[in-house]
């Protein structure tokens, strides 16, 4: 019988030793990771690589694709002016085209910094939210000084941390929490890449009438993006101005809640106004959602 204590005793042991590893390993990694994923700023845009693919001018990358466009949608508009003539329709004059398509084309060739004062804008909220929980709370508003927190309240140490307890549990669902952050966030990094290269095409598909839902879905999805930032800069001012004492455990299921907020952030703002979805397991869905 006492071998058979001494037995369960090391395997315990042993289970616990590789998840303390294991949590180990994503406070050291993961969160200075979670944070630059999130917290996106211009330098967004500012990688050699990606401004080559967008373009440096009208004659490159996606603008030159864009600006060939502005030939097809003329085409296009030549086409439905003499068809109107010879079935007696109605459209747009042309003073009126020209005039729209001279004005979308210089969006068109602007889209990047409009795109980058959009980021810049929201980046500028989200930091001016971080400061002051900072000032309030004397503490970094960020995923890397949660972190130090959190081991404050649930403790990892060797030979104290058990996953067969309230706090083993709890710091496993955060762990995992975290990661699958990471992973959602690191969607939205690259997402908000792909619409500022698509950016073009969507300021010239305002020119036409019947392309113009497009601009309306690149828009809606675009600010949306950004805008989980903001939210998320909102929540973890929250969590810090939760009580992080190791004895009260009800501040400990208050912060799993508002880190299960920081993983449906990107629902909360879809559903507010719209947009695609960078939830793992609401990824198709969300791209289907695009194309509405």
């Amino acid at each position: 019988m006492e071998e058979e204590v001494n037995i369960t005793e090391v395997i315990i042991q042993a289970i616990n030793t590789i998840f303390q590893t294991i949590f180990s390993s994503i406070d050291k990694n993961i969160y200075s990771v979670l944070d630059e994923v999130t917290f996106i700023d211009t330098n967004i845009l500012n990688t050699s690589y990606f401004r080559s693919i967008f373009g440096t001018s009208t004659a490159n990358g996606i603008l030159l694709i864009a600006n060939s466009l502005i030939l097809g949608f003329l085409l296009y508009y030549c086409a439905r002016l003499l068809l109107s003539n010879l079935l007696i329709t109605q459209v747009e004059r042309p003073t009126s085209f020209i005039f729209k398509l001279i004005v979308f084309g210089i969006f068109m060739n602007s889209s990047m910094f409009i795109c980058e004062q959009c980021i810049f804008l929201v980046s500028s909220i989200s930091s001016a939210i971080c400061d002051l929980g900072s000032n309030l709370f004397g503490s970094s508003i960020s995923f890397l000084g949660l972190v130090e927190k959190l081991n404050v309240m649930i403790e990892i140490e060797e030979n104290s941390f058990t996953i067969f307890s309230i706090d083993g549990l709890l710091k496993s669902i955060l762990s995992i929490s975290f990661l699958n952050l990471t992973f959602t966030y690191a969607i939205r990094y690259i997402m908000i890449k792909v619409f500022v290269l698509i950016s073009p095409f969507a300021f010239l598909s305002l020119s036409i009438s019947a392309t113009s839902s497009f601009f309306k879905a690149w828009i809606k999805c675009f600010i949306s993006l950004l805008l989980v930032q903001i939210l998320v800069s909102l929540v973890l001012v929250i969590i810090f101005s939760i009580d992080f004492s190791s004895t009260n455990i009800f501040s400990k299921f208050l912060i799993c809640g508002a880190v299960f907020s920081l993983l449906k952030a990107n629902s909360y703002v879809r559903e507010f106004m719209g947009g695609i979805s960078t939830d793992l397991s609401n990824g198709l869905s969300g791209l289907k959602s695009f194309t509405r």
